[in-house]
């Protein structure tokens, strides 16, 4: 008898999964630990995924949000805590990265982070860009309505200089513009923590993505519950705003 991984591939698998990995803070006061304790097993959560979506199921891309713009306005404690702790985990995992064939990508205003981070952040980038097995991209500093504004910032110089006509702007140049312009839109979007919204995560991107809302916190989150979500995708029919195959008929 096969196992669900095993029919979840052979049904075939979104290409592009993104997560919200919320929940790190409630999942540490659960057990009276404190929110940076959640963090770091939050952070053990993503590698547990990253290690297991790639080599396992064939997903070729992986987006995490990890930090978002709005994260800053959280205790200064706690926002050292997280920027110390993107930082260790990339410099450890980077090897890793390299010898799995993961190409790392970071979307976000990397110029506002700490010196120490940003130099990090791009030096992993640069180490990781021949990955071909798994394209990871991890959200960072990231505001979906910040990138937004910044697409429309560079369209608006080019208007400015004559170099783009206002009636030649359409959706290709918009998505050209952003963060993301080398990945492509999710196919599924993953929230962990109960909640039900975006948060301000890759709105432009997720038009027609289906959407999933888990009860887990984070930290708690496994493979298993990731590949019972994949199932449950691929029974859904995505339609893109037309009628479906039977009422098509």
């Amino acid at each position: 008898m096969k196992t669900l991984v095993e029919k979840v591939v052979e049904a075939g698998v979104p290409r592009h999964v993104a997560l919200i990995m919320d929940g790190n803070g409630r999942w540490a006061a659960a057990r009276d630990l404190p929110r940076s304790a959640g963090h770091h097993a939050g952070a053990e959560a993503a590698e547990r995924l990253i290690r297991f979506v790639g080599p396992k199921l064939g997903i070729e891309y992986l987006t995490l949000f990890a930090f978002s713009a709005e994260n800053w306005s959280r205790p200064p404690e706690e926002v050292e805590d997280l920027m110390g702790l993107l930082q260790q985990f990339i410099e450890e995992k980077v090897d890793t990265f390299v010898d799995a064939g993961i190409r790392l990508r970071v979307i976000g205003e990397i110029g506002e982070l700490p010196p120490n981070l940003a130099q990090t952040v791009r030096a992993a980038v640069r180490r990781t860009e021949d990955g071909a097995k798994l394209q990871l991209t991890i959200a960072l500093n990231y505001g979906s309505r910040q990138e937004m504004v910044r697409a429309c910032r560079e369209i608006g110089r080019a208007v400015a200089l004559g170099a783009q006509a206002p009636d030649t702007i359409d959706e290709r140049l918009v998505g050209s513009c952003l963060y993301t312009t080398e990945i492509p839109d999710p196919d599924l979007i993953i929230r962990t923590s109960g909640e039900t919204r975006l948060s301000n995560f890759l709105l432009w991107q997720a038009a027609y993505a289906e959407l999933h809302f888990s009860d887990t916190y984070w930290p708690a989150f496994t493979p298993a519950e990731f590949v019972e979500i994949l199932a449950s995708f691929q029974a859904r029919e995505r339609r893109f705003g037309g009628l479906g195959e039977e009422k098509a008929e």
